[in-house]
Protein backbone atom coordinates (compact mmCIF):
# COMPACT_ATOMS: atom_id res chain seq x y z
CA UNK A 1 0.00 0.00 0.00
CA UNK A 2 1.49 3.25 -1.19
CA UNK A 3 2.32 5.85 1.95
CA UNK A 4 -0.62 8.55 1.05
CA UNK A 5 1.38 12.09 0.15
CA UNK A 6 1.02 14.94 2.90
CA UNK A 7 -1.70 16.86 2.08
CA UNK A 8 -1.29 20.52 0.66
CA UNK A 9 -3.25 23.81 2.44
CA UNK A 10 -6.69 24.30 0.72
CA UNK A 11 -5.46 27.51 -0.14
CA UNK A 12 -2.13 27.19 -1.06
CA UNK A 13 -1.15 30.67 -3.11
CA UNK A 14 -3.36 32.67 -0.13
CA UNK A 15 -1.08 30.48 2.00
CA UNK A 16 2.08 31.83 0.21
CA UNK A 17 0.97 35.11 0.18
CA UNK A 18 0.27 34.89 4.03
CA UNK A 19 4.16 33.88 4.52
CA UNK A 20 5.30 36.79 2.08
CA UNK A 21 3.21 39.50 3.85
CA UNK A 22 4.73 38.44 7.48
CA UNK A 23 8.20 38.33 6.37
CA UNK A 24 7.40 42.01 4.74
CA UNK A 25 5.35 43.03 7.80
CA UNK A 26 9.17 42.13 9.56
CA UNK A 27 11.04 44.12 7.52
CA UNK A 28 9.08 47.04 7.52
CA UNK A 29 8.94 46.89 11.06
CA UNK A 30 12.44 46.79 11.48
CA UNK A 31 13.29 49.86 9.26
CA UNK A 32 14.69 52.40 11.07
CA UNK A 33 13.35 55.68 9.28
CA UNK A 34 9.69 55.47 7.27
CA UNK A 35 10.26 59.33 6.21
CA UNK A 36 13.78 58.80 4.73
CA UNK A 37 12.23 55.56 2.91
CA UNK A 38 9.24 57.61 1.71
CA UNK A 39 11.61 60.26 -0.35
CA UNK A 40 13.36 57.55 -2.02
CA UNK A 41 10.06 55.63 -3.08
CA UNK A 42 8.33 58.79 -4.00
CA UNK A 43 5.65 58.66 -1.36
CA UNK A 44 4.15 60.77 1.27
CA UNK A 45 3.99 60.80 4.88
CA UNK A 46 1.28 61.99 6.75
CA UNK A 47 2.68 62.22 10.20
CA UNK A 48 -0.57 63.00 12.02
CA UNK A 49 -2.49 59.96 10.80
CA UNK A 50 1.15 58.20 10.86
CA UNK A 51 0.45 56.70 7.53
CA UNK A 52 1.89 56.32 3.96
CA UNK A 53 0.16 57.40 0.81
CA UNK A 54 1.22 55.95 -2.66
CA UNK A 55 0.07 56.18 -6.01
CA UNK A 56 -0.55 52.80 -7.60
CA UNK A 57 -2.55 52.34 -11.10
CA UNK A 58 -3.41 55.90 -10.49
CA UNK A 59 -5.01 55.38 -6.79
CA UNK A 60 -3.56 56.43 -3.59
CA UNK A 61 -3.50 53.58 -1.39
CA UNK A 62 -2.63 54.23 2.39
CA UNK A 63 -0.08 52.13 4.04
CA UNK A 64 0.23 51.86 7.86
CA UNK A 65 3.50 51.07 8.87
CA UNK A 66 2.46 50.10 12.49
CA UNK A 67 0.16 47.51 10.82
CA UNK A 68 1.83 46.79 7.41
CA UNK A 69 -1.96 46.87 6.13
CA UNK A 70 -2.55 48.55 3.23
CA UNK A 71 -6.25 50.15 2.42
CA UNK A 72 -7.51 51.89 -0.58
CA UNK A 73 -9.15 56.08 -0.97
CA UNK A 74 -12.38 53.97 -0.31
CA UNK A 75 -11.38 52.50 3.45
CA UNK A 76 -11.49 48.94 2.05
CA UNK A 77 -8.61 46.94 2.31
CA UNK A 78 -6.76 46.31 -0.75
CA UNK A 79 -6.67 42.75 -2.20
CA UNK A 80 -3.29 40.96 -0.87
CA UNK A 81 -1.71 40.76 -3.90
CA UNK A 82 -1.76 44.97 -4.58
CA UNK A 83 -1.00 44.67 -0.78
CA UNK A 84 2.20 42.53 -1.33
CA UNK A 85 3.23 44.67 -3.93
CA UNK A 86 2.82 47.78 -2.52
CA UNK A 87 4.95 46.46 0.41
CA UNK A 88 7.65 45.25 -1.71
CA UNK A 89 8.12 48.92 -3.50
CA UNK A 90 8.34 50.87 -0.45
CA UNK A 91 10.65 48.08 1.51
CA UNK A 92 12.51 47.71 -1.99
CA UNK A 93 13.31 50.97 -3.26
CA UNK A 94 16.59 52.88 -4.02
CA UNK A 95 15.81 56.01 -4.78
CA UNK A 96 17.15 55.92 -8.12
CA UNK A 97 16.61 57.69 -10.86
CA UNK A 98 14.84 57.04 -14.13
CA UNK A 99 17.90 56.26 -16.48
CA UNK A 100 15.26 56.80 -19.66
CA UNK A 101 16.42 53.46 -21.04
CA UNK A 102 13.89 51.33 -21.97
CA UNK A 103 14.33 47.29 -21.19
CA UNK A 104 12.15 44.25 -21.88
CA UNK A 105 11.14 41.48 -19.63
CA UNK A 106 13.99 39.46 -21.08
CA UNK A 107 16.49 41.78 -19.92
CA UNK A 108 15.86 41.46 -16.23
CA UNK A 109 17.80 38.80 -14.22
CA UNK A 110 16.84 35.45 -15.65
CA UNK A 111 14.10 36.97 -17.24
CA UNK A 112 14.92 35.45 -20.49
CA UNK A 113 14.00 32.00 -18.59
CA UNK A 114 10.86 33.35 -17.52
CA UNK A 115 9.52 35.59 -20.87
CA UNK A 116 7.48 32.44 -22.23
CA UNK A 117 5.19 32.38 -19.12
CA UNK A 118 5.62 36.57 -18.93
CA UNK A 119 4.40 36.74 -21.95
CA UNK A 120 1.65 34.21 -21.93
CA UNK A 121 0.30 35.36 -18.57
CA UNK A 122 1.06 39.33 -19.09
CA UNK A 123 2.07 40.61 -22.68
CA UNK A 124 -0.49 37.92 -24.63
CA UNK A 125 -3.92 39.04 -23.09
CA UNK A 126 -3.13 42.34 -23.74
CA UNK A 127 -2.64 41.67 -27.47
CA UNK A 128 -5.71 39.35 -27.24
CA UNK A 129 -7.99 42.34 -25.83
CA UNK A 130 -6.42 45.35 -28.05
CA UNK A 131 -4.15 43.54 -30.84
CA UNK A 132 -7.41 44.14 -33.44
CA UNK A 133 -7.54 47.81 -32.55
CA UNK A 134 -4.65 49.56 -30.86
CA UNK A 135 -6.62 52.65 -30.21
CA UNK A 136 -8.98 51.02 -27.84
CA UNK A 137 -5.72 50.91 -25.50
CA UNK A 138 -5.43 54.03 -24.90
CA UNK A 139 -9.45 54.54 -23.59
CA UNK A 140 -8.52 51.14 -21.30
CA UNK A 141 -5.69 52.58 -20.25
CA UNK A 142 -7.42 55.80 -18.49
CA UNK A 143 -8.82 53.56 -15.91
CA UNK A 144 -5.39 53.00 -13.95
CA UNK A 145 -3.45 56.24 -15.13
CA UNK A 146 -2.41 56.04 -18.48
CA UNK A 147 -1.62 58.20 -20.90
CA UNK A 148 -1.18 57.40 -24.97
CA UNK A 149 2.36 57.97 -26.20
CA UNK A 150 3.66 57.76 -29.74
CA UNK A 151 5.02 54.31 -30.07
CA UNK A 152 3.93 51.53 -32.58
CA UNK A 153 0.33 51.30 -33.85
CA UNK A 154 -0.87 52.15 -30.07
CA UNK A 155 1.18 52.71 -26.84
CA UNK A 156 0.41 54.03 -23.14
CA UNK A 157 2.41 54.80 -20.39
CA UNK A 158 1.29 53.32 -16.76
CA UNK A 159 2.43 54.76 -14.10
CA UNK A 160 2.09 51.96 -12.13
CA UNK A 161 3.84 53.59 -9.03
CA UNK A 162 5.47 56.79 -8.03
CA UNK A 163 8.68 55.30 -9.63
CA UNK A 164 7.77 52.91 -11.69
CA UNK A 165 6.81 53.74 -14.92
CA UNK A 166 5.41 50.72 -17.72
CA UNK A 167 4.95 51.12 -21.35
CA UNK A 168 2.76 48.64 -23.12
CA UNK A 169 3.10 49.02 -27.13
CA UNK A 170 1.04 47.15 -29.66
CA UNK A 171 1.48 46.45 -33.07
CA UNK A 172 -1.56 46.40 -35.41
CA UNK A 173 -1.96 42.58 -37.23
CA UNK A 174 -2.73 42.09 -40.76
CA UNK A 175 -4.25 39.19 -42.97
CA UNK A 176 -0.39 37.72 -42.73
CA UNK A 177 0.92 38.84 -39.58
CA UNK A 178 -0.31 38.18 -36.05
CA UNK A 179 -0.94 41.18 -34.15
CA UNK A 180 2.21 41.66 -31.71
CA UNK A 181 2.86 43.97 -27.76
CA UNK A 182 5.28 43.93 -25.68
CA UNK A 183 5.66 45.99 -22.44
CA UNK A 184 8.93 47.89 -21.39
CA UNK A 185 10.45 49.06 -18.44
CA UNK A 186 12.94 52.43 -17.32
CA UNK A 187 16.25 50.30 -16.70
CA UNK A 188 16.07 51.46 -13.02
CA UNK A 189 12.88 49.64 -12.01
CA UNK A 190 15.04 46.56 -10.97
CA UNK A 191 15.88 49.71 -7.86
CA UNK A 192 12.04 48.76 -6.90
CA UNK A 193 11.14 45.72 -7.49
CA UNK A 194 12.67 41.94 -7.95
CA UNK A 195 11.58 40.22 -11.27
CA UNK A 196 8.88 38.01 -9.41
CA UNK A 197 7.23 41.81 -8.41
CA UNK A 198 7.40 42.49 -11.97
CA UNK A 199 5.63 39.74 -13.10
CA UNK A 200 2.60 40.00 -10.73
CA UNK A 201 2.10 43.74 -11.55
CA UNK A 202 2.26 43.26 -15.22
CA UNK A 203 -0.15 40.70 -14.61
CA UNK A 204 -2.24 42.60 -12.62
CA UNK A 205 -2.29 45.44 -14.86
CA UNK A 206 -3.46 42.92 -17.91
CA UNK A 207 -6.03 42.07 -16.10
CA UNK A 208 -7.24 45.68 -15.13
CA UNK A 209 -7.06 46.26 -18.90
CA UNK A 210 -8.89 43.70 -20.21
CA UNK A 211 -11.69 44.09 -17.32
CA UNK A 212 -11.88 47.73 -18.25
CA UNK A 213 -12.22 47.06 -22.22
CA UNK A 214 -15.40 44.26 -20.80
CA UNK A 215 -16.79 47.30 -18.59
CA UNK A 216 -16.94 50.11 -21.03
CA UNK A 217 -14.41 51.73 -18.62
Amino acid sequence: MRPKKPALPAKKYEYGYDLALELAARQLAALGDIEAQCRKCGARYLAKERLVVISYLGCSHYLNPASAGVTMSNGQEAPIRDRLLILHYFLQAKGTLATGRLITYRELKEGINYFPVFSKRAIQPIVTAFGGDPRRLIAAAQSIGGREINLGDGAVLIEALPRVPLTVVLWRGDGELAATGNILFDSSITDYLTSDDIHALCETIAWKLAKSLKTGG
